[in-house]
């Protein structure tokens, strides 16, 4: 895993613009603080920070197909599960490898496939491809988004990277937010595409975009689509089983140490169990994975049941690690350590974004900065919940019967920013919101005989793996890389989310529970008590201290420069009225996105046309 940038240009000679892509290169050193390197030819530089995972002494980036006058340039971050099968098949088309990497499979598929290279990669990845004989400039991004990639128009062409900040390391970039910017921040609708930043592009997840001398391209090679499903259920749980044992075991290759984020939860337990078998068979009988969760010091005592979460993580996750034979641990932290500064602004910075969810990211930073102590791979169960149908939404009839994103139901307005509010006349989130949802309805692929609940469940998933994953996705990749830790998502196999997509909802829902077929998957390698668990979410702190810091910070916040400008003063200050040991989640979610927009605005400086 690493960070990638560059630009190219057809109106400059960008050779002697060294000092350039090594301003940018180094804005990825979090992502890659094992290696860097950078590459510049006549109309194009690439940048390339590296996380070693595999081969360690090969797979320096960026990588050309051949030392003296390339035809062909590679800067990658990622992970490509397939690659010694498609090593193989490379070389008996001829071609001759120098290392173990996957780079250097990706390189040479490209020289093989060209953009085609795409229908054969299986994995997590975004990458870019300088193409000397063409001129021309390739991007890819995996086809669920994992791995981030961005773009900005420059004279001439466009600059890349894998988070924002690189771009704004390039002289023609400046960090400007517009209203249609905070519109797509504090709407919670999640595009892909456009981001808080004016001018500033995501590639699409399962997306290519191509820049020549005719311009830029943009094209998806993969989305989700409507298939019959011709299984029955005994059929399906065996082939979901198999999908989900060979995602999780395929994923487990790394020359560094590896270990599972086990929650105690169904999706988590799950994986970690796959791996830890594999790696005993791999390893031997006595070979023991590491596995995490995150706790704090008061939760035991404290803890109290809200909108999101039912239980007490620890015991489930404990006793899961038991089950399975884990060398397990329990990272411990103080609420009080979620209110330093230097954390808080740890996490605006690599999120590039005012909009996280407080606490949680503070602590899944701290909880990725010590199991980086100890391994560089993590394996998670993310994305779960959306493949096999486990938020609350999928089963709520108010839910289900709402008009609106299902998330937007959560917590209300009560947690959402709160605007200033002319600004929130100008912004119309609640007609963006509209508008985007009806948008986003027409986009979920159909099958002409659905029944309304199959309808309606169809468009449930679709919403939630186009729109809200995405968030989660990028949240997991900024805060993970900025610790120097790759973290793998085997719920994202393309494989399984197209199978799952196109189950029934009475098979996804068979045993009246959320998740029954991963529940079924689980069956003898996960304790019952975690089977039959409920869902809960990440664990956030109970602690009146910390809501009472919060509301501190809060304050502070409101006074920081152009803060009054975005957020609405008058309904800050009655959240801050609460009696700490009264404050609900979602108005210290609030109170969270205040602070987080004051360390971002004072972090990047931005120009606000607003």
């Amino acid at each position: 895993m690493c960070g990638i940038t560059g630009w190219a240009s057809f109106h400059q000679d960008v050779r002697h613009s060294a000092p350039v892509i090594e301003a940018m290169t180094e804005t990825m050193a979090l992502r890659g603080p094992d290696a860097g390197g950078v590459w510049l030819g006549a109309h194009a530089a690439l940048g390339h920070r590296r996380l070693a995972v595999l081969d360690p002494e090969g797979g320096a980036q960026p990588m050309a197909d051949r030392p003296d006058r390339p035809r062909v340039v590679l800067t990658y971050s990622g992970e490509v599960y397939n690659h010694h099968e498609l090593r193989e098949r490379l070389r008996s088309r001829g071609h001759r490898f120098g290392t173990r990497s996957d780079t250097e499979v990706v390189l040479r598929a490209y020289l093989e496939w060209g953009d085609a290279l795409v229908d054969h990669l299986e994995g997590m990845y975004a990458f870019a491809v300088w193409d000397e004989r063409e001129q021309r400039l390739l991007l890819v991004r995996d086809r669920l988004g994992v791995k981030p990639l961005f773009w900005s128009a420059v004279d001439g062409g466009l600059a890349f990277g894998s988070e924002p900040k690189a771009l704004f390391a390039h002289p023609e970039l400046t960090p400007t937010v517009d209203a249609d910017g905070l519109r797509e921040a504090y709407s919670l609708l999640f595009n892909t595409g456009p981001t808080v930043w004016a001018g500033v592009r995501e590639v699409e997840p399962g997306g290519l975009l191509v820049l020549d001398r005719d311009g830029v391209r943009e094209r998806r090679y993969w989305q989700l689509t409507a298939r019959p499903h011709t299984d029955d259920l005994a059929a399906t749980q065996e082939r979901v089983g198999e999908l989900v044992d060979r995602a999780a075991r395929t994923q487990l290759e790394a020359d560094v140490p590896l270990c599972s984020l086990l929650s105690g939860g169904l999706d988590s337990t799950v994986v970690t169990a796959l791996i830890a078998d594999e790696l005993r068979r791999t390893d031997g009988p006595g070979a023991r994975l590491r596995s995490y969760a995150v706790d704090y010091s008061d939760q035991a005592e404290r803890f109290t049941g809200d909108v999101l979460r039912t239980g007490h993580d620890t015991p489930f996750a404990t006793e899961a690690g038991a089950f399975i034979g884990t060398d397990h641990s329990t990272v411990v932290l103080d609420p009080r350590t979620l209110l330093d500064p230097e954390n808080r602004r740890a996490v605006v910075v690599a999120r590039d974004s005012p909009i996280g969810v407080g606490d949680m990211d503070t602590s899944l930073h701290l909880l990725f900065g010590e199991i980086r102590r100890h391994s560089t791979v993590a394996l998670s169960g993310e994305a779960a919940d959306e493949v096999f149908g486990g938020y609350p939404w999928f089963h709520d009839p108010k839910a289900l019967a709402a008009r609106t994103f299902p998330w937007l139901l959560v917590t209300g307005d009560e947690a959402a920013m709160p605007l200033h509010p002319e600004l929130a006349a100008d912004l119309r989130i609640r007609d963006f919101r509209e508008d985007t949802y009806r948008t986003a309805l027409a986009g979920v692929p159909h099958l002409d005989d659905e029944t309304p609940v199959e309808h309606r469940q169809r468009e449930m998933q679709h919403l939630s793996l186009t729109r809200w994953l995405r968030q989660l996705l990028h949240r997991k990749d900024r805060l993970s890389m900025a610790r120097g830790l790759e973290v793998r998502v085997p719920y994202c196999d393309h494989r399984l989310v197209e199978y799952a997509f196109n189950t029934p909802w009475a098979m996804k829902n068979h045993d009246g529970r959320e998740k029954s077929l991963l529940r079924d998957a689980g069956r003898g390698i996960a304790p019952d008590s975690v089977l039959w668990r409920p869902k809960n979410h990440y664990p956030a702190t109970h602690h009146a201290d910390y809501n009472a810091g919060l509301q501190r910070l809060a304050l502070e916040a409101l006074d920081a420069p152009h803060v009054r400008e975005i957020a609405d003063e008058t309904v800050v200050k009655a959240t801050l009225d609460t009696p700490a040991d009264r404050l609900q989640w979602g108005h210290r979610l609030r109170l969270e996105r205040v602070v987080d927009l004051a360390l971002w605005l004072d972090h990047h400086r931005p120009a606000l046309a607003l």
